[in-house]
């Protein structure tokens, strides 16, 4: 019998069935359990999108502030981690780091880890509170500067930008890194969440699932793009510089980092909302360099690629990271800081994978060879 078809990547492919995110790639459009990302942006805290995503509904009030004082009262690190994060190599990329580290809280937890969509890990929320504090540590400690404890009279974007740098962040700043953690929190089965959602399939940790996804997420194609995208402004260094650059590029078959999305046919609802950010922060502080040098690489590369017929929109990566350049944070930390916005998604879909699991088990189309013959003389 002849193997079915397949799709090499899983494109189109339904692996699932989830109720968390809906992606609407041909119309640009984006939902956490149908509300849409402008609206969650623009009216919720990064604490409330996580009860929505960890719960599947908003929260009242009391709800709220009950769950905010709880995923704040968790952002301390116990010694034995800071000791770990002080003690790892200082040359490794911080995701390296957060890969490790997850696995390491999950002994400093104060309850049994229960395989169960009542998990306890909605209560500790543990990968979710203390992946920042794990990022500014080790910036800080690889920096010759101490650890920073957390404030628990700050947001959850505004507390990373006090513990990284060690000063209060305005307003503005606060409220703009915990709405980008809102556009990073969840994305239906991308790659990163997909593979958290295996690895749970088998009955494994919370902990083990996310370090998983992290691993995933460290690659260019996945969360690595927006620390490619700053190199490449950096390369083209002005506007003059793109259309060159990106012919050069196209005629290598290069890839143009933060340009084009498996999923969206449209510009990424997410690359709207941030290049605004990017505009506001440009204005800020009177610096528009990487804001006019994306927009030349947007404008010239939507161009080469219509004359072929392939219209390709920026993602989200593609304005990312600008706006956490303007915001003091290293290229980095963009990566580790996609990690940390993500757990809360990771951790939903692990919940949502127990609720009705079936172990992920594909075929692989074989395309080698059967009943070879063995040597006659033994191989030198």
């Amino acid at each position: 019998m002849a193997e079915k078809s397949y799709a090499k990547g899983l494109e189109g492919v339904i692996a699932g069935e989830s109720k968390i995110c809906k992606v609407d790639g041909e119309n640009g459009r984006l939902y956490y359990y149908g509300y849409r990302i402008a609206d969650l942006v623009e009216k919720a805290s990064f604490e409330e999108v996580t009860y929505l995503l960890l719960y599947g509904k908003l929260p009242t009030s009391r709800e709220l502030s009950e769950f905010t004082a709880r995923m704040r009262k968790n952002r301390e690190l116990k010694p034995p981690i800071l000791n770990i994060i002080k003690e790892f190599p200082r040359s490794s990329h911080p995701m390296e780091l957060l890969q490790t580290i997850v696995n390491f809280l999950s002994g400093y937890i104060d309850h049994k880890i229960e395989h169960s969509p009542t998990c306890n890990c909605r209560q500790t929320l543990h990968q979710i509170a203390q992946l920042p504090a794990v990022i500014a540590a080790f910036h800080r400690f690889r920096n010759g500067l101490n650890y920073i404890s957390p404030r628990d009279d700050l947001s959850h974007g505004a507390n990373f930008l006090w513990q990284l740098k060690g000063t209060e962040p305005d307003s503005e700043d606060g409220e703009i890194m915990d709405k980008c953690l809102t556009l990073h929190a969840e994305h239906s089965f991308n790659a990163s969440t997909f593979t958290a959602r295996v690895v749970a399939s088998t009955l494994s940790t919370c902990y083990c699932s996310i370090s998983a996804a992290i691993g995933s997420l460290f690659g260019s194609l996945h969360g690595g793009a927006n620390e490619k995208v700053i190199t490449m402004v950096e390369d083209i260094d002005n506007v003059e510089n793109a259309a060159p650059w990106i012919d050069a590029a196209l005629a290598k078959k290069q890839k143009i980092m933060g340009m084009g999305h498996r999923v969206y046919k449209a510009k990424d609802p997410r690359a709207v909302i941030m290049e605004r950010f990017l505009q506001t922060l440009s204005s800020k502080y009177n610096d528009n360099s990487k804001l006019v040098v994306l927009e030349e690489i947007e404008k010239v590369f939507r161009e080469r690629m219509e004359e072929k017929g392939k219209p390709i929109y920026p993602n989200v990566d593609f304005f990312s990271g600008a706006v956490y350049s303007l915001l003091g944070i290293p290229s980095s930390l963009f990566t580790p800081i996609f990690a940390m916005a993500r757990a809360s998604g990771w951790l939903a879909h692990i919940l949502e994978q127990r609720v009705d699991n079936r172990l992920f088990r594909p075929k692989a189309l074989y395309t080698g060879e059967v009943d070879r013959p063995w040597p006659a003389e033994s191989i030198d």
